[in-house]
């Protein structure tokens, strides 16, 4: 992917833990048009990369901007993007969007915490469509969530704020049952309430086709995570994989090539064939009837909970 020089031209502190950037092109250029729904991705020092969604309150408004969250306990990111100053220098990626908006369809949007930044530009563009929507943001309390006043002044009756700690906290049961059937609901935020969304729609008999999500946190170890084997049914080879190193590193440090994109769990597109063993599932992708059923897994994120995996690579 191509990246690009940029500089951070603002930033603007939103809550004790969020802070908005700003970005030029470092050339002065002015950057591509994006959809909504759309991240870029930022060079770490080590070469890693981050994804931050694209953020716009009106359709039309040019130019990137992102919202990142400390996150003292994470891998580096957030302290990287949090120890930046105006003027500094940072690669980025053009735009690309793997959480499109279904064209001319009623929506429901529904944020948790920082999971609201891709959603706030969906908002944009569904209102200069004219497209009818509904904007749901919870949190823990309104200290911790960013752009809740100028959602609100923006999007009026349409933008809905909940609170854990005072009578407005999100009924998600309530929410989804009521959706119309041709309603189309996306979700970005913490892997809690992606699942509990997905239940709750899966109950509701929403049509898969019309639930939409972005994950928005990378998969973390778990304690008890212990060692496994796969084994790539092409070549019979086996590789191990030990704790707090996903499938998809293993088999590309043993020149196995595999196609994966997020490396979260949420965009589905390393999903591969299970021939032999049981999968620990991690992601957010799979059903509740496709997990059971052992014979797909998402490897970018899960696991093993047999000795040995087979699979169709």
């Amino acid at each position: 992917m191509t990246c690009h020089p940029a500089r951070i031209e603002a930033i603007t502190p939103l809550t004790e833990r969020i802070a908005e950037f700003q970005l030029s092109h470092a050339s002065g250029e002015a950057w591509p048009a994006f959809e909504a729904g759309s991240h870029i991705r930022v060079t770490l020092p080590d070469g890693d990369t981050r994804a931050y969604s694209l953020i716009r309150f009106t359709h039309d408004t040019p130019g990137y901007r992102i919202a990142v969250q400390l996150e003292p306990e994470g891998q580096g990111g957030s302290r990287f993007m949090h120890d930046l100053k105006v003027g500094s220098d940072v690669s980025v990626t053009e735009a690309k969007n793997d959480f499109p908006l279904k064209s001319g369809a009623p929506a429901v949007l529904l944020a948790g915490g920082i999971g609201v930044t891709p959603l706030i530009s969906m908002a944009a563009a569904l209102d200069a469509a004219g497209s009818p929507f509904e904007f749901h943001y919870a949190g823990r309390s309104a200290g911790f969530m960013a752009y809740r006043d100028a959602l609100a002044e923006r999007f009026g009756g349409r933008f809905h704020l909940h609170l854990d700690d005072d009578a407005s906290a999100l009924d998600l049961a309530g929410l989804i049952a009521g959706m119309a059937s041709d309603v189309h609901l996306y979700v970005c935020g913490p892997r809690g309430m992606i699942e509990a969304a997905k239940a709750q729609a899966e109950a509701a008999g929403v049509a898969s086709e019309r639930i939409h999500f972005e994950l928005f946190e990378s998969a973390q170890p778990q304690e008890g995570d212990s060692s496994f084997e796969v084994e790539v049914a092409s070549s019979g080879e086996v590789f191990t994989v030990p704790p707090g190193k996903s499938i998809i590193e293993v088999l590309e440090e043993g020149g196995v090539d595999v196609m994966y994109d997020c490396q979260r769990g949420d965009c589905g597109i390393c999903q591969v064939d299970v021939l032999e063993g049981i999968p620990d599932h991690r992601d957010v992708v799979l059903s509740e009837a496709e997990r059971a059923s052992g014979k797909v897994m998402q490897i970018c994120v899960s696991r093993a909970k047999s000795p040995r995996l087979k699979l169709d690579i």
